[in-house]
């Protein structure tokens, strides 16, 4: 027998390793040193008896299960609630800007250079420059994580693990994992898997307005004989894919169970140290087969559950020899071994003897982190996801994968793929790969992209070009469009106590300076205001705005200074707290690169480049082992897209409301990479637009043969604010459609066409807004709307901002007049008439004074003395200058311009048609 038990353990030893494989060690050192790790040396001390191992077990129903759960139907806390269509003030233009004497001479948008076999490769290493002084005191602790000093993924999806209550779930798709902490009355990991028959749905709209996952449910529960009411919950090892939640009996105990949560995984897996394990279930246990051993090292055993799903389950023990004997005590008690060590997984098994098979060779195997790697070739790029593993090392993961991951799989990862698949709650249905890493393949990156509009091929395959070219009509409305609006005051509209706010204004006087230059010919108008652009920049770039920047020690960012001073967590959207921070500095990114192309020089004069850089790594950090900034805080690899959604507990997790900001942000990196000369951040930005493109048009954007998304919701059109457990066709700030379609339009780009596919558009303005319904849209949605038109009818577009009586009202404060009429003629083409656009240029420009908030239905009427006030219908009554604070508070923010303002009527400025020539 003891010879027996030599050569088993030796097996062991074999077959299980404690730590991950790795291809970079840098990267995963933090592993070597978890809390709980399973040993293969450990020597053999129990045996367990086959006699103790029931074949069959079955349990008697006492009590009613709760099979339904809980749905949140209103908005969480900490988003986006204020409307970001806003019209500033602005102080009257008495005329048009001069143009000055000095002529731009741009660099080039040629690609940036090589790039390197991975393009994922740091920006810097260097702290924050010199002017962004530093905090250790963020409102929001840290004590929940084991590891203190390092970047914390702030956005990512095991956030509620360590916020607030730490119940609320966490998704790794198709299963949702929470702490139970007493609920059930267990203080263990409940593991739950929704199927689309139980999602919850709104009955009193067609189509309905949302849909939702229960939570709460409790399908199984993995918990310890040894936890109890004192048990604490800590977070250890958090990378952008992964964290492991450690449960210890007592806040000065050591951790006895601990779960491996990676996005995608196939098993839910429980690593015991010692403990005795105890698996509970809300939806009760019917029965429980043993099933036996597996690959030499891993015991089977089926289970089914009161609502008959079919579940297994593999222990796989160490120090140990024997199958460990599981008792079903009750409907809700299924009780281990005690001081048992080694690992139990579970998985739900949607596919009878097929399903089985796909577990079986996977068995004793689980993710532990992931690493990412990525390459582009022109017009062609590709990512891999290598997992690191745990457990035992010739067992294969099985993982599970999205449907956009699926639709652009290599060969190798589609010779992996299963028959095995299960619903997620948001993002269809995943399937189950075999394989230790997936390759995706983009072969239509974005490479022609640049600033000017751009189109796809016309012949409808992969590809486009950039039009620079307007006729005669076009530049002369272009050129007196831009001669007005560069003549508002920059600082009015830019120098404001909001990174969002602020970056919208300085990003609209960037758009105009490059069209000027580039598109209108007009370098001596275009040099004049890139003097107030840089000016503008230079408030932020100098850190000598209202509410100044800070760099925050205790998560790792940059953050504003707003909450630190009057503890409000919800100003500016909830910046300081992690919120919506490539939206907001996807602005800054995007008017920077502009800047540096017009003016090459300014690139490197003072922190012009590392500033910049900074707010890059903030958002978009390329590399894990930055310490200072974590890897990719905003865009989820796995999903596809980014997490607005930062410190803020939330029950239906992560989410996101705006995809064309989100898009947005990656296409400013894709342009300041280009700009600065940094190729494998151009090469990125292309890559992860692509990326995002597909996942769009998966998830989000809902064409009628969308098969992703529940039939029942695709004439929604739009997602609206898509959760981790819940989609909801509304916004933080309002339920007009125009609020809801548009903030996935918004702001209108050259990179719009690739990201919103002409079906779509088309299908989306025909549902909402076509036979004259835009026109009845009041404030800056109006012209997001009629720029959005110019993706599938250009001419139209153009013709509504040509009207000679053009209401200035219609711009958003971060659109103008002179960018939509370059982006919209651009677009039409030779279809575009010119005598339409000369008819426009007799009429002049009509300039918006006092703004108001758009989207309030009433409309502006000017009073004798110059005022102006919202005519009763508005949605919301708020004056302008007065946004509402984050979902679930009643106070109000107010955003102050720090220059004195002017309010006058409404003048039209008419411009002699050679008046730009000098």
């Amino acid at each position: 027998m003891a010879r027996l038990a030599c050569l088993l353990a030796i097996c062991q030893a074999t077959l299980l390793h404690g730590l991950p494989t790795r291809e970079n060690k840098a990267e995963l050192e933090a592993f070597d040193r978890r809390e709980i790790t399973i040993s293969s040396n450990l020597d053999v001390t129990t045996s367990y008896s086959s006699a103790l191992v029931s074949s069959l077990q079955t349990a008697t129903q006492t009590v009613e299960q709760s099979l339904t759960g809980s749905i949140l139907t209103g908005l969480p806390t900490g988003a986006f609630s204020q409307n970001p269509v806003v019209t500033p003030s602005l102080s009257q233009p008495s005329g048009s800007l001069a143009p000055i004497q000095s002529t731009l001479v741009p660099g080039t948008q040629t690609p940036a250079g090589p790039v390197e076999n991975n393009i994922f490769q740091p920006i810097a290493t260097d702290a924050p420059p010199k002017q962004i002084p530093s905090r250790d005191d963020h409102p929001v602790k840290k004590d929940k994580l084991v590891e203190q000093d390092v970047p914390i993924g702030t956005n990512k999806f095991y956030a509620n693990l360590f916020l607030g209550t730490q119940t609320n779930p966490v998704w790794t798709h198709p299963y949702s994992l929470s702490w139970a902490k007493g609920r059930g009355r267990t203080y263990g990991m409940a593991v739950t898997h929704i199927e689309r028959s139980q999602l919850a749905w709104d009955n009193d709209n067609t189509p309905p307005r949302y849909f939702i996952g229960p939570i709460g449910l409790q399908h199984i529960v993995f918990s310890a004989a040894e936890l109890g009411a004192e048990t604490v919950l800590s977070v250890e090892s958090p990378t952008a894919f992964s964290a492991f939640a450690n449960l210890a009996p007592s806040v000065n105990g050591k951790p006895i169970v601990s779960l491996p949560c990676v996005q995608g995984m196939g098993f839910v897996t429980a690593l015991y140290d010692g403990a005795q394990p105890v698996l509970n279930s809300g939806t009760f246990f019917r029965s429980m087969k043993y099933v036996g051993q597996l690959n030499g090292i891993t015991y089977k055993y089926q289970i089914t559950l009161e609502d008959s799903s079919n579940w297994l389950l593999y222990a796989t023990p160490v120090a140990s020899l024997g199958a460990p004997p599981f008792d079903l005590q009750d409907s809700q008690t299924i009780q281990g071994p005690k001081d048992y060590i080694g690992m139990i997984q579970v998985a739900k098994n949607p596919s009878n003897s097929t399903g089985e098979q796909v577990y079986d060779s996977s068995a004793g195997a689980y993710a532990v982190n992931a690493t990412l790697s990525g390459s582009v070739d022109g017009s062609s790029g590709s990512y891999t996801i290598q997992w690191g593993k745990d457990g035992v090392q010739n067992q294969t993961l099985v993982m599970f994968a999205l449907p956009h991951q699926v639709e652009s799989f290599d060969d190798t990862t589609k010779g992996a793929l299963t028959d095995v698949q299960l619903v997620t709650t948001t993002k269809g249905f995943a399937r189950a790969v075999v394989a230790d890493k997936f390759t995706m393949v983009e072969p239509d990156l974005p490479d022609s992209i640049g600033f000017a509009p751009w189109v796809r091929s016309s012949n409808g395959g992969n590809g486009g070009s950039e039009n620079n070219n307007l006729n005669a009509g076009a530049l002369a409305a272009v050129n007196n469009a831009g001669a007005v609006e560069l003549n508002e005051d920059f600082d009015a509209q830019t120098r404001l106590n909001s990174m969002y706010y602020s970056g919208k204004g300085l990003a609209k006087f960037a758009g105009i300076i490059f069209t000027l230059q580039t598109m209108a010919k007009n370098t001596n108008l275009a040099a004049a205001g890139l003097v107030k652009l840089k000016d503008a920049f230079n408030v932020f770039a100098n850190n000598t705005q209202p509410l100044p920047l800070v760099y925050d020690t205790v998560w790792k960012g940059v953050v504003s200074s707003g909450t630190y001073q009057n503890g409000d967590t919800g100003l500016d959207f909830g910046n300081t707290l992690y919120n919506d921070h490539h939206f907001h500095y996807g602005y800054f990114v995007y008017t920077a690169a502009v800047i540096g192309y017009l003016d090459p020089a300014w690139l490197d004069q003072g922190t012009n480049r590392a500033w910049v850089n900074m707010l890059v790594r903030d958002y978009a950090n390329p590399v894990s082992n930055d310490p200072f900034f974590p890897f990719q805080r905003s865009f989820d690899w796995v999903h596809g897209h980014s997490w607005a959604k930062g410190l803020f507990e939330s029950g239906d997790g992560k989410d996101q409301e705006s995809t064309s900001e989100d898009t947005f942000a990656t296409y400013a990196l894709k342009m300041w990479g280009k700009i600065s000369g940094d190729a494998n951040m151009e090469a990125r930005g292309n890559l992860q637009l692509a990326v995002q493109a597909r996942s769009l048009r998966n998830y989000f954007l809902l064409q009628s043969d969308n098969k992703v998304q529940p039939e029942r919701f695709l004439p929604n059109k739009v997602t609206g604010i898509l959760f981790e457990n819940k989609v909801d066709h509304s916004t933080y700030f309002g339920a007009n459609i125009e609020f809801v379609q548009g903030i996935h339009m918004i702001p209108l780009n050259p990179s719009s066409s690739y990201t919103r596919p002409r079906k779509f558009v088309q299908e989306e303005w025909d549902a909402y807004f076509s036979n004259g319904r835009a026109e009845k849209v009041a404030g800056g949605w109006s012209g997001i709307l009629h720029a959005n038109l110019a993706l599938v009818d250009p001419v139209t577009a153009y013709e509504f901002f040509a009207s000679p009586d053009f209401d200035g009202s219609l711009l958003d404060g971060g659109a103008s007049r002179t960018w939509y009429l370059a982006y919209t003629a651009a677009l039409g083409g030779d279809g575009v008439p010119v005598q339409a656009k000369a008819k426009a240029n007799e009429g002049g420009v009509k300039v918006a004074t006092a703004g108001k908030e758009q989207g309030d239905e009433g409309a502006v009427e000017e009073q004798s003395d110059g005022q102006e006030e919202i005519a009763e219908g508005g949605d919301d009554g708020e004056d302008e200058g007065e946004y509402s604070d984050v979902e679930g508070r009643d106070s109000e923010q107010e955003y102050e311009y720090d220059d004195d303002e002017q309010e006058g009527e409404t003048e039209d400025v008419e411009l002699a048609e050679d008046w730009w020539r000098v």
